[in-house]
């Protein structure tokens, strides 16, 4: 069984009062901090920071609609503020909540804190009255859809012979053989971990999260750190808007993942990983965990991992919540009990001082490890081989907005944008005219439909001024306004900001009600200067990347749709949004 957890049981404890009383009563933070031996000012500021803990009792039906992106397209906001007009005077808080990870199931909503899918208005109003009649969560949790699973292309361990028939589509394939965990068992027998690093180095595989850092690099440094103590980190906090492909992974291969890890661990030296998985993904959590569980009765993880002399173990560690615990000093201050507030770099997370505890620490996400055995299992030729027109490696992206088909999909690099969007996800509803999109969610900022016929390569896209990233793909039609979009995205990241540092924290704010004055035909002289100096104090001086990023959407929309931007100026949305209701 796996052993006593090396991450903090802050968060377990705050959980367990929140599940009893419906909130944090200072009472018991107090029995808790004597226990635990934490100040009380600490446990308050911990539990302050993280949105899904109450000090206070909450309503009776709380409810979050998620108006982010994908889910703004398919009026997310909207109704919001039908669903508050209707509960008005009601024990009912409703109220915007950032992404939800179900922007392939757009729109999004939490209540109670369950999360339900494609919700019409009718739905989301049942749910409400539901929870105000005093439905448990256990009631609300029934009218919840499972997670269909089906196995992925890549994977080795499906029966049969697919590698020379890797066609982009979404994965439908026959049922997974049992004979699992191959990879691991031919490297724990040879213990060639040199030879593991170099074949990662020659397949140029790279975090898949969106930093694109190269992963053989990576596990080699903190191998070649000294000292016995080090820790493998997965990145599973997959929190920006139009990003789900994570989801989709540990749903339909969660034991490619775990292997990634066993692996990664073993080279690098480490004998505790921990998965940081989303507040939002219970499903997958416990997917995850069956499969853990199933590693250790089977000898995969623990002591003598498949019968050798190496020790493995493995937990996954529940985040508390937000997005800026996706950057991975802010995860690893969450994991030590901590606010989620970036650390100052160097020491970087795979040096000493630099990790969990301040031990060395490599982390990755979710693709980036499903990957490792994939390589391995299939090699270097398969994997140089796979992609289109000279580019190597295949990649999971997920599309979602405005188009007919969204989901995540299993694609060679090289696939054109076009082909992604108008083939595999269907293309926009008949009658509307593909107008944009954004290639990696806010983050990396809003292209025009001219450019689809760009590459799923990095270095295309690094030279067309874009970015692959983590593959979410966010489309637009002509019903929607680049500007009000760039809002959208600007807004997202300000209330996102950890605010720990000035640049991100006022930054983000002036940045978000300039944008809103800009959608409201309020654009002064100054204005363009104003955005320029901000951006730029921001990308120098800002903490971590949230900061860096917030003016790219605004950049972009300048960049590609400057006539759109000066028709607000002039009092018109060309795409009739911004302007409604306005005497």
């Amino acid at each position: 069984m796996p052993p006593r957890s090396i991450a903090t049981s802050i968060f377990d404890e705050l959980r367990a009062i929140q599940r009893a009383h419906g909130y944090l009563p200072e009472g018991e933070l107090r029995t808790i901090g004597d226990r635990l031996d934490v100040p009380l000012y600490r446990l308050q500021a911990v539990a302050s920071f993280f949105p899904h803990f109450f000090l206070k009792p909450p309503a009776r039906a709380e409810v979050r609609v998620c108006g982010d992106m994908s889910c703004h397209r398919y009026g997310g906001n909207e109704l919001r503020e039908t669903l508050a007009a209707r509960f008005q005077g009601q024990d009912a808080h409703i109220t915007h909540v950032s992404c939800l990870g179900r922007c392939d199931l757009a729109p999004a909503i939490a209540v109670n804190d369950h999360i339900f899918e494609r919700t019409s208005e009718a739905e989301a109003s049942a749910l409400i009255e539901a929870a105000l009649a005093g439905a448990s969560p256990e009631q609300l949790a029934t009218r919840k859809h499972p997670p269909q699973r089906t196995p992925v292309m890549c994977d080795p361990y499906v029966a049969g012979d697919r590698t020379s028939d890797l066609e982009p589509r979404t994965s439908d394939l026959e049922p997974l053989t049992s004979s699992q965990y191959g990879v691991l068992r031919t490297y724990v027998q040879s213990k060639d971990w040199p030879g593991l690093i170099a074949t990662l180095k020659a397949s140029g595989l790279r975090g898949l999260g969106g930093a694109g850092f190269p992963t053989g690099m990576k596990w080699e440094l903190v191998r070649n750190q000294p000292g016995d103590v080090k820790y493998i980190v997965c990145n599973a906090d997959e929190s920006e808007p139009g990003t789900i492909k994570d989801r989709h992974i540990m749903t339909n291969a969660p034991h490619l993942l775990v292997e990634g890890m066993i692996l990664g661990g073993l080279v690098a030296g480490a004998r505790h990983g921990v998965i940081y998985i989303r507040h939002e993904y219970t499903d997958q959590e416990h997917i995850l965990q069956h499969e853990i569980d199933r590693c250790y009765r089977e000898g995969i993880l623990g002591t003598g991992v498949m019968g050798s002399d190496l020790s493995f173990d493995l937990e996954v560690f529940v985040s508390p919540g937000l997005y800026i615990c996706g950057e991975e000093s802010a995860l690893l201050e969450a994991m030590e009990g901590k606010r989620a507030e970036p650390r100052n770099k160097p020491p970087f997370p795979g040096q000493h001082g630099g990790g969990l505890w301040g031990k060395p620490t490599v982390i990755n996400n979710v693709e980036t490890f499903f990957f490792v055995p994939v390589i391995l299992a299939r090699g270097l030729d398969w994997f140089k081989t796979a992609g289109r027109n000279g580019s190597a490696g295949v990649k999971f992206v997920g599309v979602s907005g405005d188009v007919t088909r969204p989901g995540v999909f299993e694609v060679p690099m090289g696939i054109p944008y076009r082909e992604l969007i108008e083939q595999l996800a269907g293309g926009v509803a008949p009658g509307r005219t593909f107008k944009s999109f954004a290639p990696s969610g806010p983050a990396g900022g809003f292209l025009p439909a001219r450019m689809a016929d760009l590459p799923l390569d990095w270095n295309a896209m690094t030279q067309a001024g874009a970015t692959v990233g983590s593959g979410a793909i966010v489309v637009c039609d002509d019903r929607a306004c680049m500007l009000d979009m760039a809002l959208n995205a600007v807004r997202f990241f300000r209330n996102e900001s950890c605010g720990k540092c000035v640049p991100c924290r006022v930054g983000s704010a002036k940045l978000t009600d300039l944008l809103t004055g800009w959608t409201r035909g309020r654009r002064g002289p100054n204005d363009i200067a104003l955005y320029e100096d901000l951006s730029h104090a921001m990308r120098q001086t800002s903490i971590c990347g949230l900061g860096q990023v917030v003016p790219v959407p605004i950049a972009s929309v300048l960049k590609h749709f400057p006539d759109e931007v000066d028709a607000h100026a002039k009092g018109v949305c060309p795409a009739g949004v911004c302007f409604r209701g306005r005497a």
